[in-house]
């Protein structure tokens, strides 16, 4: 974190939204207590009234606006507010309807903006979208030069390949960034979890393994203060969610429930919308290895949220697990009452009260 970073937030260019907990940790107060200082005294730009330094700060504005929705409760449905909004600010680059002085950094916010409607796209399964986002972040960020914002693009990138079961591309996007080197130790990590991803996909559970191994490491030992902000949402939690994946992607139930607990049960961290994923492959894993009981308890503190889960996603993970459990031979009536409650609440209309 640079001084400048600092100045940002003092001055009110900036607002350090994913940082305010640890930043009122610091200060002494309550998170609540600063996030409305925050917004009572950083007044809000708009995007079409700024064409210099303005715009960029509006840009940026919005985009921390729309990450803040996307992991609210469980998640909001921002998709098209996110596509939209950088639809918008896509026509202004085009017609250079800004002010050229500042057009290196207006392109850099423009790349965060196209990347975070990447991800809210790909968290809502709109595939195709979110592909086309992607690859207009990665020009921006290109042509801005900001590395930074390139590295949380392929890493976006690498991980839409491997959810769409393209194994080979997640491991080769990954390893070309890990050679590339000069990578601190927390980025390393984050794209040597996307190895471990890759290899588990293509059949490779031993080496996966070692490369969570190496990402664990890396964390263990990351002293680096120069990881970006962007890179918040990394924990051992997503390590572990992550980890147990890998165990499942080569039907290794058994294997993944020790991981994915873990990333259910752990408390504190930052919170991040699509957070049910966890338990809702844990409960898959539970299903296959006919533990019933504790399923049934999973389904239990799975179902009075499911119905504010925006992540589509999550949602449909749960859906593939409430099917295998209703087919499975041998589901105590109790436990298949539970996946009915939970497959109702799913499907439940979203606009009733």
């Amino acid at each position: 974190m640079t001084r400048k970073e600092v100045s940002r937030w003092e001055t009110g260019k900036r607002v350090p939204r994913e940082w305010l907990p640890f930043i009122a940790a610091a200060l002494d107060v309550s998170a609540a207590q600063l996030r409305e200082d925050v917004y009572d005294r950083v007044p809000l730009l708009r995007l079409d009234e700024t064409r210099g330094s303005e715009y960029a700060q509006a840009i940026r504005e919005a985009s921390q606006r729309l990450i803040f929705l996307d992991n609210e409760l469980t998640g909001m449905p921002i998709a098209e507010v996110a596509a939209r909004t950088f639809k918008s600010v896509h026509r202004r680059l085009g017609n250079g309807e800004y002010d050229s002085a500042y057009e290196r950094d207006i392109r850099s916010a423009a790349s965060e903006l196209a990347e975070v409607a990447g991800w809210v796209l790909f968290d809502a399964e709109q595939h195709d979208a979110a592909h086309r986002f992607n690859r207009e972040a990665l020009f921006l960020a290109r042509l801005s030069g900001d590395r930074s914002m390139e590295l949380l693009i392929l890493q976006n990138m690498a991980m839409h390949a491997g959810w769409l079961g393209r194994y080979r591309e997640e491991l080769a996007v990954a390893r070309a960034v890990i050679e590339q080197g000069r990578l601190s130790p927390r980025i390393e990590a984050i794209f040597r979890m996307r190895e471990a991803k890759g290899l588990a996909g293509c059949g490779a559970l031993t080496e996966a393994i070692r490369s969570f191994g190496k990402a664990r490491s890396l964390m263990e030992h990351d002293g680096s203060p120069h990881a970006p902000a962007w890179s918040w949402w990394f924990t051992e939690n997503e390590i572990d969610g992550h980890h147990g994946h890998a165990f499942m992607t080569v039907s290794d139930h058994a294997g993944a429930v020790p991981f994915l607990q873990r990333s259910t049960e752990q408390q504190g961290g930052p919170t991040v919308g699509y957070r049910g994923m966890a338990a809702a492959r844990l409960l898959d894993c539970l299903l296959h290895l006919r533990a019933w009981r504790d399923a049934e308890e999973l389904v239990a503190s799975i179902v009075p949220t499911v119905g504010e889960t925006a992540s589509v996603r999550t949602r449909r993970l749960l859906d593939t697990a409430v099917h295998n459990g209703l087919t499975a031979a041998g589901a105590p009536p109790a436990l298949r009452d539970a996946l009915k409650h939970l497959a109702d609440a799913l499907h439940a209309d979203p606009y009733a009260l």
